[in-house]
């Protein structure tokens, strides 16, 4: 057995790895988007898991810290242009929220490329495919995503001295 089969065989595992990436797409814009492009047999990387939502402004920054901890290499949130959010202002909420939950997790250890809030409306399937291929690239290139270790909490005593009054 050569010293360099273990290399050549991690090499190969590396190369048949594809990220899996997890997209909230709004009902409205986004997914219509997604549908126009898989219903025009558009070409772009098979590695998103839709998960459909009513609005782009209801996906909780909690949905997207879920999704890493369940191991899935990004993430993608996809919404109506702003001005023309089906729930008027819902992409705007989403708009000022994602920032904050980005940074929350870039403190957390996921890498800011691993996250990608758009916008995609319901006619822009060649942007969807445009945006689901970059995202998936930038993803590659940061290779598989390795949770950290679990925060260590301090055990609480189950014992407890009795207080003398």
């Amino acid at each position: 057995m050569s010293q360099t089969q273990p290399a050549t065989r991690e090499a190969a595992a590396q190369r048949a790895w594809e990220p899996v990436i997890v997209a909230f797409l709004c009902n409205w814009c986004s997914y219509a988007g997604a549908d126009l492009a898989g219903s025009s047999r558009m070409s772009y990387p098979a590695n998103v898991r839709v998960v459909r939502v009513p609005c782009s402004g209801r996906v909780n920054p909690m949905f997207v810290m879920q999704c890493f901890k369940r191991g899935f290499d990004g993430v993608l949130i996809a919404g109506c242009h702003p001005g023309d959010c089906h729930y008027a202002k819902g992409n705007f909420y989403a708009r000022r929220r994602m920032p904050l939950a980005q940074e929350l997790l870039g403190f957390l250890g996921v890498a800011p490329g691993r996250i990608r809030f758009d916008w995609v409306s319901a006619s822009e399937s060649g942007r969807f495919a445009q945006v689901v291929a970059e995202l998936t690239e930038a993803v590659r290139a940061l290779g598989p995503y390795g949770r950290p270790a679990p925060i260590v909490c301090p055990a609480l005593p189950t014992e407890c001295e009795p207080v003398h009054e």
